[in-house]
C-alpha cells in the first residue's frame, strides 16, 4: 500500500474513520466522521508523524539548508508540529517547530510562542488536523504575517471536501482569501475508493450501501 491507503487504515484501526450515523457540527447527518481526538498512545502519534511527513515530502519541494519551521496552532496543532518535525529529521530533513500560547505569557521570557522565534524570511508550513471553518488557522496568520515569514501552504490529515454555508469549502477559502495552498494527506474521496468493498482486517467497512449514502451526501455538501 502506498502512504495514503496505509494511513486510511491506521484512522481506522484508531476509531478515528468511523462509518454509521452521525450528526456534524453543522447539524448535517453524515454516514461518515473523522474524530482525530481518538488518538491517544505514543506508537500512534509517532505513526501520525510520518504520514504527515510522507505528504510534506510529496508536496512541498524543500531545498538543502533552507530554514523550514512546521507551525502548530494551539491546541492540537502543536503535538502534530512536533510529531512530524521528529519524522522529517528521521527521513534525514532537520526543521524547526513552533506554536502558539492561546495566553500571551507575562512573566520569564514572555510572548505567544514557544519553539523557533519567527523571524523574516522563514518558510513556514502550517500543521493542522481537519479544516472546518478554518478558524485555527485564521486566529494565527496575524502572528505569521507579523513576523513577515513566507506561508508554504496548510498540511491537514483529510480534506472532507465540503462547503461552508456558503459555495466554497474551508480549503478553498484559504487559498482565495490568502493564497495559502492546503496539502491534505487523503480527501473523503481517497476514503471512499480504498475502502468500498474492500475488506480491512476482514471487515469491509464501506460496502455498497454505505458507498450509496456517501455519494449522495457528497454529492449534497461537497465541491
Amino acid at each position: 500500500m502506498d502512504y495514503k491507503s496505509e494511513f486510511i487504515a491506521f484512522m481506522a484501526r484508531a476509531g478515528a474513520l468511523t462509518f454509521g450515523d452521525f450528526v456534524t457540527k453543522s447539524g448535517r447527518n453524515t454516514p461518515y466522521f473523522v474524530n482525530t481526538g481518538k488518538y491517544s498512545q505514543g506508537e500512534q502519534i509517532a505513526q501520525l508523524g510520518s504520514f504527515y511527513a510522507e505528504c510534506i515530502m510529496d508536496n512541498v519541494k524543500i531545498v538543502p539548508g533552507e530554514k523550514i519551521v512546521l507551525f502548530g496552532p494551539a491546541y492540537k496543532g502543536i503535538t502534530l508540529a512536533v510529531a512530524t518535525a521528529i519524522a522529517l529529521a528521521g527521513r534525514g530533513i532537520n526543521v524547526s517547530y513552533s506554536f502558539n500560547r492561546k495566553e500571551v505569557k507575562d512573566h520569564g521570557e514572555g510572548g505567544s510562542l514557544v519553539g523557533h522565534k519567527l523571524v523574516k524570511g522563514d518558510r513556514v508550513l502550517i500543521i493542522e488536523d481537519v479544516i472546518t471553518a478554518g478558524t485555527a488557522v485564521r486566529e494565527v496568520l496575524p502572528i505569521l504575517r507579523g513576523a513577515e515569514v513566507e506561508i508554504a501552504g496548510l498540511v491537514i490529515s483529510v480534506d472532507r471536501m465540503e462547503r461552508g454555508t456558503g459555495t466554497r469549502t474551508a480549503i478553498q477559502e484559504v487559498w482565495e482569501e490568502h493564497k495559502i495552498p492546503t496539502f491534505p494527506i487523503v480527501t473523503v474521496r481517497d476514503i471512499l475508493a480504498c475502502l468500498h468493498n474492500s475488506p480491512l482486517d476482514g471487515k469491509v467497512l464501506i460496502d455498497d450501501e454505505v458507498a450509496v449514502r456517501m455519494k449522495a451526501y457528497m454529492s449534497e455538501y461537497c465541491v
